[in-house]
């Protein structure tokens, strides 16, 4: 592995670690603003490495890097029936005494003077910015992130040719056959034939001057069948070359995927020249498409894994489009670091790009309604304003704050889950990683 490699996989790695560290920032600020008591902020799982309290928060690493915490006391109310000092034993099943334990540690957390300071007595929507201010954390920063590449470097999206030949194709294959590979049966490409070779700059096709990749391609196709006159550079010489077109089955821009039309053809590739650059109105027309985008593909998440399970045990060459680990994320980090025939500027833009979809990635799968995740936790707050508007409509008693306690059954079930997914992409990862870049 070289030093780029290297490089890539820390730089990217320390990026993931400020995004996991930012997102915890999200909940850390607003309990704090609300009132709540914060007793520690850590980055990672684990034992911890490094701490150092500041006032009434302790604020540390710990030794696995994949996650992080805010620790806020009083998460979970007293169980019903309780005054909020005591515990009613109320049962012995297995999920109540998990839900009873639960409740116990919370308690156990609430100091003399805390009592109105813990999390379950704030407002429903005190609750809901708190728990939502980490994914919203990360919303923003793949925005800043995603905005600052579209409007500088441009959007990958949309990218602009110069009349500058980068590939010259051998012979022409049907694009209905689906292969690359050139047999003795397949005529020779017309750009080929006539003698054509990457690097050269088209200047005119019969007579007409070309100053863009679109010229090119519309006076190609304008032409039909037969001989074309063209002007050249090449070595900064102008020359004149007459290739003669043919019909050739092509991909059809306009038609669903698959379909084909007959058209003439040459036989060459243009040159990235840039990507176009977007304002703040076209970044964000992009951002929605980019959050939906996200959405769609963590909804495909399970299928995926059945994908990953193939790859990890069964040998299948791995999707691209699998989910990853951190290892993973790292990899490819590396990867865009050291690949040849990208710029500086490309490198870095890629890398960022795909910072910013991690950060969109985290956001929206944390925002799933489910125990121990965020959106778990946003759901109880939101349940709770829904029981007290309806309390206030038909003038009946207060209701007691939601109690989450009782999802922590389903809560275990699902950590159960997502540390098998996380152990599952951390191994696929190691023994048949993805491949951005072949």
């Amino acid at each position: 592995m070289d030093l780029l490699a290297v490089v890539g996989i820390l730089l990217f790695a320390a990026g993931l670690i400020v995004s996991i560290a930012l997102h915890e920032i999200g909940h850390l600020v607003p309990a704090k603003l609300f009132g709540v008591k914060v007793s520690q902020y850590m980055i990672g799982f684990g034992r911890t490495v490094w701490s150092r309290r500041r006032g009434e928060t302790e604020y540390g690493v710990k030794a696995i890097p994949l996650g992080g915490f805010v620790r806020m006391i009083g998460m979970f109310p007293p169980e019903p029936g309780g005054d909020g000092s005591t515990l009613r034993q109320s049962s012995t099943g297995l999920f109540q005494t998990m839900a009873r334990d639960a409740r116990t540690a919370s308690r156990e957390e609430i100091g003399p003077g805390d009592e109105d300071r813990v999390f379950y007595r704030k407002a429903w929507w005190k609750k809901l910015i708190i728990m939502l201010g980490g994914p919203a954390m990360n919303i923003v920063l793949a925005i800043v992130l995603a905005g600052g590449v579209l409007m500088t470097f441009g959007n990958p999206d949309k990218p602009v040719f110069a009349p500058v030949v980068s590939v010259v194709n051998e012979c022409v294959i049907p694009a209905s056959e689906n292969r690359t590979e050139c047999t003795d049966t397949d005529p020779a490409a017309p750009a080929a034939a006539a003698g054509l070779l990457p690097g050269d700059r088209v200047l005119e096709i019969e007579g007409t001057t070309m100053t863009s990749w679109t010229q090119v391609s519309d006076a190609i196709q304008a032409a039909g069948p037969g001989p074309m006159p063209m002007v050249i550079e090449r070595d900064g010489e102008p020359m004149n070359v007459t290739p003669v077109l043919r019909l050739a089955e092509r991909p059809d821009p306009d038609g669903p995927e698959g379909a084909t039309i007959e058209t003439s053809f040459l036989g060459i590739a243009p040159t990235l020249d840039h990507f176009e650059q977007e304002d703040i109105g076209g970044t964000l027309a992009w951002t929605g498409g980019f959050i939906s985008n996200t959405a769609e593909a963590m909804s495909r998440i399970p299928q995926r894994m059945v994908d990953v399970w193939d790859a990890a045990f069964g040998g299948a060459e791995r999707n691209p489009e699998t989910p990853v680990s951190i290892v993973g994320a790292g990899r490819i980090g590396g990867e865009i670091a050291s690949a040849d025939g990208l710029t500086t500027g490309q490198r870095v833009a890629t890398f960022i790009m795909m910072l910013a979809s991690f950060n969109m990635a985290i956001a929206i799968f944390n925002l799933v309604p489910l125990l121990p995740l965020d959106g778990g936790h946003a759901a109880g707050a939101i349940w709770e304003a829904i029981k007290r508007a309806f309390a206030k409509v038909f003038r009946r008693p207060e209701p007691q704050p939601v109690d989450v306690a009782k999802a922590l059954p389903l809560a275990y079930g699902v950590a159960v889950v997502l540390i098998g997914m996380s152990a599952l992409l951390i191994y696929a990862d190691l023994v048949n990683p993805v491949r951005l870049l072949g």
